[in-house]
């Protein structure tokens, strides 16, 4: 195994074991808010265990997702599993603002019912509780995918920093409640749960809604256009500096892979050149192009003829 596959390898086993991490970590919370909810009859609550429930079954398949990216190409994905990684960042996005919208709609109906006032002292605890939960893992996983730079691992770091906002929300929620106890606000102690999440969804729908329209570009295979402008000044350079006519790029990403295709336009009567000259060139422009390594899929092709560009 070469050193670049041997990076790939311990790339991957550290995203596993991130991700493994956030489904435990985030099983553990959807067991505190099923428990705590009931306890102290809070919607938010309840409506923030149901969303760590889902979060962990969508980890769960980004971890097998990571797993099939890290493995070879084969006869059916002769490129590799790396049209599999915006899927699941969609399928993760589209979910999560099912979730936020149905808990605006929920928080609503609420308010208009006159609402409800929940056991405030329980509720703190485990807003205290998830918040510590919610930091460390974020934190933890932080940390580590500096040196991997994962895609997935920084998707799941925004569910749970978005998880932690909710719950730290939650928690200025509930002590603002308690505070209202015996003053002229305590009338309004019934909205202020589902007030809280009514907000709390608004705030957050947009995150979810840009992943999703990220993922959406790489799924119909929209240029990326800061690697297209990036493609251009090299060749720009390249064909001027070597005597070329002209050139045709072509570029994609999915997930983290890249795919460029370049076609370079000899002139007629170029004196013919050694497969080690070229090899040279082809490395000079993988070079200036950068990101060199196993995601980014790199062909280029000399003619002489115009019909191939």
């Amino acid at each position: 195994m070469g050193a670049i596959e041997r990076a790939t390898a311990l790339k991957s086993e550290l995203e596993a074991s991130l991700l493994r991490l956030s489904i435990l970590a985030t099983f553990l919370i959807a067991a505190l808010g099923v428990l705590f909810g009931l306890v102290s009859g809070s919607l938010a609550i309840l409506f923030d265990g149901l969303f760590s429930v889902v979060d962990a079954g969508i980890t769960w398949l980004m971890l097998l997702v990571a797993r099939l990216v890290a493995q070879e190409s084969d006869a059916k994905f002769q490129y590799g599993y790396w049209h599999l990684e915006p899927l699941v960042v969609a399928l993760k996005a589209a979910v999560l603002m099912t979730l936020v919208v149905f808990g605006f709609l929920g928080a609503v109906q609420s308010l208009r019912a006159g609402g409800h006032t929940p056991e405030l002292g329980p509720a703190v605890g485990y807003s205290v509780l998830v918040v510590l939960i919610c930091a460390g893992t974020w934190f933890w996983m932080w940390r580590h995918n500096q040196r991997i730079g994962s895609a997935l691992v920084r998707l799941d770091m925004k569910a749970w920093a978005m998880s932690g906002v909710i719950t730290a929300a939650l928690l200025i929620a509930f002590l603002a409640a308690m505070a209202m106890r015996g003053t002229r606000f305590e009338p309004l102690l019934p909205y202020v749960d589902p007030a809280i999440l009514a907000i709390l969804s608004l705030a957050i729908l947009p995150v979810p809604w840009k992943d999703a329209k990220l993922a959406f570009r790489d799924i119909f295979g929209i240029v990326p256009h800061e690697l297209d402008r990036q493609v251009q000044q090299v060749m720009d350079g390249f064909v001027a500096r070597h005597g070329f006519s002209a050139y045709e790029s072509y570029v994609t990403r999915t997930g983290r892979a890249k795919f460029i295709e370049i076609s370079v336009l000899a002139p007629p009567g170029m004196p013919p050149r050694s497969i080690e000259h070229f090899d040279a060139l082809r490395a000079e422009i993988g070079d200036a192009i950068g990101e060199g390594g196993p995601d980014r899929w790199l062909t280029i092709v000399f003619t002489t003829d115009p019909a191939e560009l």
